[in-house]
């Protein structure tokens, strides 16, 4: 997966395209099991600018925030999920339970994240406005999530 990098491998060709013209957007999150909420807010998100890059949680940063049962998938699979949708054009990772650092190496134009982040708390939000990015939030498709995805399966599935 060539456009599956580490930030720091990630940053000079962004650095390159946004030396070249392109305006980079930046997502983050776990992106476990892709669903249709997933899919409707990265095409709006890539609509932002020319290039988007999605910053996923590393399994171990997953495990700390959401618990010793996710990811269900891991890293790889869901980097290559990603990198099959048309709209992602760069996929990077992080080890921290927060994405700041890899914002702050990637340097984005435009940070977005879901409707359900008020603007004030998007992690990296300060970075980004300091050299004169946008911060935004995009509507979420209610009740499309991964964890109602898990509750349909758990309904249907798990009660014999």
């Amino acid at each position: 997966m060539e456009h599956f990098l580490e930030p720091t491998k990630l940053a000079p060709i962004l650095r390159l395209q946004k030396s070249q013209g392109k305006k980079v957007v930046f997502t983050n999150g776990v992106f476990d099991l892709l669903h249709l909420g997933h899919v409707t807010y990265l095409k709006e998100a890539r609509k932002q600018g020319d290039l988007l890059v999605v910053g996923l949680n590393s399994d171990a940063s997953v495990k700390r925030i959401k618990g010793p049962l996710k990811p269900l998938l891991p890293l790889e699979e869901r980097a290559e999920m990603l990198l099959a949708l048309d709209c992602v054009d760069y996929v990077s990772f992080f080890g921290e339970d927060d994405p700041y650092n890899i914002i702050n190496i990637l340097k984005p134009d435009v940070l977005v994240k879901g409707g359900d982040w008020a603007i004030d708390k998007i992690i990296g939000a300060d970075l980004v406005k300091s050299w004169g990015g946008k911060v935004m939030n995009i509507p979420v498709v209610e009740g499309r999530s991964t964890t109602n995805l898990i509750e349909i399966v758990k309904d249907r599935y798990g009660k014999k």
